[in-house]
């Protein structure tokens, strides 16, 4: 009897997350000499642990493909982070003990580093405790910052997304400019890697363009050089709009918007820095201002999702089954630049040991030299990852979703597992 596979989604969701999971699921369809039924984890690696599997089987082979086109995560995702084997042995019996119980023999976790770090450690458990798994990472980050792979699935749509709306939103301010706001501030998501941050610089084509100043967590905010940045630019085009980056360190090394409360990863919780930059250019400067935070709104934007960022997503998923059907194991399908221009991208694949736990910084030859602006060569890097327009289906004005059944499977154990 064929094997079946786990198949969970990680994390923050993203745009094209699902369409990585039609991908996948629709190949799995194709293959059912070697792959039985795909079960889901309702919740990510939590829906493994509890036995809370959803049998995608039960999905028709439309709503299947609708997946491509919705947005978030269509099985419910989670932030869990397993321990080492050692630390967390209890974790691990558990997980194999599900997946003896279902005749699970592949596991694919789409997600971002922590979820890489995952599938890693999920895939050395077969041979330590005597049950052989083939287990694949399926990537996935907005914040585009995984090692090896050219970019992230999930990042070209945020990517296109935050070009999009500071462009909007700063044809609006300049127009109120002269007797009202003068001062917008858009705070996007990037705790360590700028690059976020940095496709807002897409948006800004020729001098005098929005955004004027973009705040990389890679570089140092030094109040009296942006205050007199803002300045100049008020003076200048009457106006000035800025990009900041939720990870923006003071000198201290502190983030500007650190709450000091820890979040399900250990990581440091953030507040709103947009607020806090606003706030410090009306007390030196007297300018009005307004400020917005993308936050889901970024990440979840279907409707304006990029076609490169979707086609790599779906390609992804489908690339995952492949390589697990030719028996690799501990492994991470990646994208492969292959030409800027034209833009042109193949799949590749990396090992796990070399993908868990690396976080991939904005290379500083793409920050411009004052470091309020992308080079050149970070915008021939960005451009072609926002390219082309894959719009849902619209009915009644509204973009048309699918909501899956998401049919449990039967536990078959009659022990539980208490999340803690």
């Amino acid at each position: 009897m064929p094997k079946n596979a786990f198949y969970a989604q990680s994390g923050g969701v993203t745009a094209v997350i699902n369409a990585t999971a039609c991908g996948l699921i629709e190949t799995a369809r194709q293959h059912t000499d070697q792959i039985g039924k795909v079960y889901a984890g309702r919740n990510g690696i939590i829906g493994a642990l509890t036995e809370d599997l959803i049998d995608t089987t039960q999905e028709s082979a439309e709503a299947i493909a609708a997946l491509r086109y919705t947005p978030a995560g269509a099985f419910g995702s989670c932030r869990f982070k397993l321990k080492d084997l050692e630390t967390s042995r209890v974790e691990y019996e558990r997980l194999i003990e599900v997946f003896k119980a279902h005749n699970i023999g592949y596991f694919f976790y789409n997600g971002g580093g922590d979820s890489q770090d995952t599938s890693h450690k999920i895939s050395q458990i077969g041979e330590k405790m005597g049950y052989p798994i083939t287990c694949v990472g399926v990537p996935k980050t907005v914040d585009n910052d995984l090692p090896i792979t050219d970019n992230c699935p999930g990042f070209g749509s945020v990517a296109k997304y935050v070009a999009v709306s500071i462009r909007e939103a700063s044809f609006d301010v300049a127009s109120m400019a002269k007797t009202s706001t003068k001062i917008f501030v858009m705070e996007v998501m990037g705790r360590h890697a700028g690059w976020i941050a940095a496709a807002g610089g897409l948006a800004a084509e020729k001098e005098g363009d929005a955004p004027h100043i973009i705040l990389f967590p890679e570089i140092t905010f030094d109040e009296d050089k942006f205050l007199a940045k803002v300045d100049h630019a008020v003076k200048n085009y009457g106006y000035c709009s800025i990009v900041v980056s939720e990870g923006v360190r003071n000198s201290e090394g502190k983030f500007l918007a650190e709450t000091g409360v820890p979040d399900a990863f250990g990581h440091a919780q953030l507040g709103g820095v947009a607020p806090v930059v606003a706030g410090l250019v009306r007390g030196k400067l007297g300018y009005k201002y307004h400020w917005a935070v993308a936050d889901y709104l970024q990440r979840s934007a279907r409707h304006i999702a990029s076609k490169t960022d979707v086609e790599q997503a779906y390609a992804l998923g489908k690339a995952a089954v492949k390589l697990a059907l030719q028996g690799k194991n501990a492994v991470m399908p990646t994208i492969i630049r292959t030409s800027n221009n034209p833009y042109q991208w193949e799949i590749g694949s990396a090992d796990l040991a070399d993908v868990a736990n690396v976080e991939k910084m904005m290379p500083m030859e793409y920050i411009s030299e004052d470091g309020f602006g992308i080079t050149a060569a970070c915008r021939e890097y960005l451009q072609p990852l926002i390219l082309g327009e894959d719009y849902p289906v619209y009915k009644n004005g509204l973009p048309q979703y699918v909501e899956l059944k998401n049919i449990g499977v039967p536990k078959k154990l009659s022990t539980t597992y208490d999340l803690k």
